[in-house]
């Protein structure tokens, strides 16, 4: 399933739309089990995860990172979502084991667990001191419309974004992808109108994924095979930087006192990491190692 994981952007040839299509099955069945999430909330954090990869693609270049965190007050709670320039993505839900009735149609109702009281925030990392920090109400809890409305408000672009993640009744990822039009300067109207009319007909994106797993397919079905040139190809993965050195330096960077008292409380210190779960020990030793440091400040 990973090897078909992976993110195309592309260019109409009429130079109307700037398009990115993703299957991003394994990263969202990746994130499913090692979260332990339950339906609800692998559909959402799923979803988040698929659209902040198209979102980090299209805004991000070279080294430069992004963290998306989006809160509905709704049950599954917060998400906090990283993301680079170059498919690399990691991200974690407040509740996991979050499971709704569906929706009358049948589907994982993803709305009614992200909820609508709250907002999309996005922070870019662009070498600065500070990161470039934007949000916006959130549109629907749907995620997708989530984010078309953070482009259209906070970047001026007018695009769509379609997100979908398939769960069976076993609560497995079947799959998992999406789609990313942006509008270009001076695109004719004519073009726009027969866009949409497009999505309303297109099928669903797990059907058309489901048809063929390379995400080229979605932009084939939208667009034609011979109206696209093809910019990119870029694998995509779930990854964690994470390591004992950089929670090291979170702990030495907490108060004397604070680490004072997991010297002499818990006689140590585990730290788990909400991205990917691993856990890491530091012994009462390693602590009073710190504190000493701390004294030569």
């Amino acid at each position: 399933m990973k090897e078909n994981d992976a993110l195309v952007k592309a260019l109409t040839k009429d130079q109307n739309f700037r398009v990115y299509a993703i299957n991003a099955t394994w990263v969202v069945d990746y994130a499913q089990k090692n979260h332990d999430l339950w339906s609800t909330s692998a559909a959402a954090l799923g979803r988040t995860l698929v659209a902040t990869l198209l979102l980090s693609n299209s805004a991000l270049k070279g080294k430069e990172t992004m963290t998306v965190r989006l809160n509905g007050q709704g049950p599954v709670g917060f998400m906090v979502i990283d993301a680079d320039a170059n498919g690399h993505i990691k991200g974690y839900i407040q509740n996991p084991h979050i499971n709704l009735p569906l929706t009358k149609e049948g589907n994982v109702d993803v709305a009614q667990g992200v909820g609508t009281n709250g907002f999309l925030e996005v922070l870019k990392n662009q070498g600065g001191k500070e990161p470039y920090t934007s949000s916006v109400p959130l549109a629907s809890g749907k995620i997708g419309d989530d984010f078309t409305y953070y482009l259209a408000m906070s970047e001026q672009i007018p695009s769509v974004v379609g997100v979908s993640v398939d769960i069976n009744g076993e609560n497995k990822i079947q799959v998992a992808g999406g789609f990313l039009i942006q509008t270009m300067p001076g695109a004719d109207d004519d073009a726009i109108t027969k866009l949409e009319k497009k999505l309303k007909e297109i099928p669903s994106i797990p059907t058309m994924l489901a048809e063929d797993p390379n995400p080229e397919h979605i932009l084939d079905v939208l667009f034609g095979k011979d109206n696209l040139d093809i910019v990119q190809h870029l694998p995509v993965s779930f990854e964690c930087n994470c390591s004992k050195e950089k929670f090291a330096k979170d702990i030495a960077g907490i108060g004397k006192k604070d680490l004072q008292q997991l010297i002499d409380e818990d006689h140590g210190a585990e730290i788990v990491c909400n991205f990917c779960g691993k856990k890491y020990n530091f012994s009462e030793d390693d602590l009073i190692k710190m504190m000493n440091e701390k004294e030569k400040e």
